[in-house]
């Protein structure tokens, strides 16, 4: 997706890396519809599922997913995620987060976006991403209409 956003920048965004738990999940269970709208940005992004996975069941819950899953070790999360980012290309990231182990992330990527869901956001998450969203589902919306990302953003 390529955006001009005033005051902002130009963002060409390629990949979109979420959090599991508290994201686009809660206790382990993807949320309801949430493989749909999975396939439907997969036209748009490549996406990528970046999570310690502490219940274990991000593997079953992605199965048949457009979307690629990377497990991180437990300890230094926030750090790990930020080096995801970094290694797909930050310019080229969009992001989506709520804990504070996604704070790096929300940070480095070319947008972040915090979302407020059901296991609450962290405040470190909202500190450092570009724009709250209400709900995945909303942050999604965003995506799929970039022109609210414009309204949002310009300055």
């Amino acid at each position: 997706m390529q955006l001009e956003v005033p005051g902002f920048g130009c963002l060409d965004l390629e990949h979109l890396v979420l959090d599991f738990n508290g994201t686009i999940a809660r206790d382990g269970i993807l949320l309801s519809n949430m493989d749909r709208t999975l396939k439907e940005l997969a036209a748009q992004y490549t996406i990528h599922v970046v999570t310690a996975d502490t219940g274990g069941t991000v593997a079953e819950a992605l199965a048949g997913l457009p979307c690629s899953l990377q497990i991180i070790r437990e300890g230094d999360e926030a750090e790990q995620k930020e080096a995801y980012i970094r290694a797909l290309g930050p310019e080229r990231v969009v992001c989506l987060g709520n804990g504070a182990n996604d704070r790096l992330m929300l940070k480095a990527a070319a947008l972040g976006i915090a979302v407020l869901e059901g296991e609450g956001t962290a405040v470190s998450a909202l500190q450092h991403a570009d724009i709250v969203a209400r709900s995945v589902y909303d942050a999604m919306g965003l995506l799929m209409v970039p022109r609210r990302i414009v309204a949002t953003l310009r300055s």
